[in-house]
Parts: structure tokens; C-alpha cells; sequence
């Protein structure tokens, strides 16, 4: 019984200890300057890392948010895109241009079917042609694997000015800001 009574008294600082111990990275978020240019924007160009370490060439894709801002986009499963983030690649975000504000970010594929819900739903109010049925992501699509859903959570904002120099060492995931984050 002591024990237990001990565990609990000490539980709230152990916790804040394990905390603390996470990366930077475990608590990252959109900063306010990715969330307006997310509400101003149609899309984003993602480039992932290619082995040799260098940013791939980006592509514009459709895209919408969770209400904590995460990035959630739908590819082919034999996309570029897809192959270099399933080998563990960070995604490198340009918002509303290849020009736009960019950010370096946590990417995964998940099957979540929350978020495959969120990308079905969104993607017609957004975006005319998902509204009269093109290129419109489907549970069946999702079920099928003939697209698969790419989380991109932010993890640090890069400078402005950033640009997509393929064949060019990528920026590293969890390397110091550039930028104040928000």
C-alpha cells in the first residue's frame, strides 16, 4: 500500500520527466503564419528526401487540415511521394506556391479512417472538380490502396525566401528553427 501511495505522489513528476525527455519535435505545430497561408491556399507543393539525402523535385497536391493543422493529402501508393515517406523521408511543404511560406514536417502514412473521412469530406467542398466526381478520394479508393493518405504533421518553419532546388542537400527534420516559432 505504501508503494502505491509513493507512485502516486511521485506519478505527476515522472511524467513531466518522460516529457521532457521527448524530442522538440513530439510537440510541434503549424505557426500562425502556416495557418493563415493554409486558409488563403487552394494547395502545396510537397518534395520529399531522396536516399542521397537531396530534396526531390515538388508537385502540387490538394490538401486539407485537421483542427490542429496537420497537413493530410491523398497520393498513389507507387508515387515518389509515397515510396520516399514509407523509407521514413520528411515531407518539405511550400504553401499556396512554390514560392510560398515552407516548412519541414513529420510525414507518415496512415490508415486512420478519421482522417481518410476528413480528406472524403473536404476534398468536394474545396475543390470543384472532387465536387462533380473528378479525381474525388473515395472509402473504396482508400480500401482498395489505390491512394493512401499522407499525414504531414509541421515540425519547423523554413526561411523565407525558401526554395525547391532538387538535386540539393533537403533540410534536416529536427535541426534548430529558422524562424521564431508561434
Amino acid at each position: 500500500m505504501a508503494r502505491r501511495s509513493a507512485l502516486l505522489v511521485h506519478l505527476p513528476f515522472i511524467v513531466i520527466a518522460m516529457m521532457l525527455s521527448l524530442p522538440v519535435s513530439s510537440f510541434c505545430q503549424a505557426t500562425q503564419r502556416d495557418i493563415e497561408a493554409f486558409g488563403k491556399s487552394k494547395t502545396v507543393n510537397i518534395a520529399t528526401v531522396r536516399k542521397d539525402g537531396n530534396q526531390s523535385k515538388s508537385t502540387p497536391v490538394w490538401f486539407t487540415t485537421t483542427a490542429d493543422n496537420v497537413l493530410l493529402i491523398e497520393t498513389g501508393p507507387n508515387s515518389w511521394k509515397a515510396k520516399r515517406i514509407r523509407r521514413g523521408s520528411p515531407a518539405i511543404i511550400w504553401i499556396g506556391s512554390a514560392t510560398g511560406p515552407a516548412f519541414v514536417g513529420k510525414a507518415e502514412i496512415t490508415k486512420d479512417p478519421e482522417l481518410e473521412n476528413r480528406i472524403i469530406t473536404d476534398y468536394p467542398q474545396k475543390y470543384w472538380e472532387a465536387r462533380v466526381g473528378l479525381f474525388q478520394p473515395t472509402k473504396e479508393k482508400f480500401d482498395s490502396e489505390k491512394i493512401v493518405l499522407i499525414k504531414i504533421t509541421p515540425v519547423r518553419d523554413l526561411p523565407d525566401g525558401f526554395a525547391n532546388q532538387p538535386g540539393t542537400p533537403a533540410p534536416i527534420l529536427d535541426q534548430p528553427s529558422a524562424t521564431p516559432t508561434k
